[in-house]
């Protein structure tokens, strides 16, 4: 370890406020994605009823369209509403900001 080395007990003893309150806005972060996924469930299996109702009310079905319908549309709806998620979580979380702060102390070092 040289002498600029952020490892070991000193470092974490005088940054030991922010690496809490960093755990606790990721624990934060982490239930509120838990429940805006949940949420995403819910409207995806909402999506998947309202598509087969309007197929069912403009013509017949068959076990093909639905068994289709339902994994396009379920799995549509959960993959476009879960990367969005996903986005805000890494935001909130403070993964976003260490990403940043690394690559900026990279740029000042040049």
């Amino acid at each position: 370890m040289g002498a600029g080395s952020n490892a070991g007990p000193h470092f974490f003893w005088r940054n030991r406020h922010y690496i809490l309150d960093m755990l606790d806005q990721r624990q934060q972060a982490a239930a509120e994605f838990r429940r805006t996924m949940k949420w995403i469930l819910v409207v995806a299996v909402i999506m998947v009823a309202a598509a087969l109702t309007y197929l069912k009310l403009t013509g017949t079905l068959t076990a093909n369209m639905v068994i289709a319908t339902t994994l396009g549309v379920f799995f549509s709806v959960l993959l476009g509403c879960g990367l969005f998620a996903a986005s805000f979580f890494s935001d909130k979380s403070g993964h976003d900001q260490s990403i940043s702060d690394a690559t900026r102390h990279q740029r000042d070092r040049r």
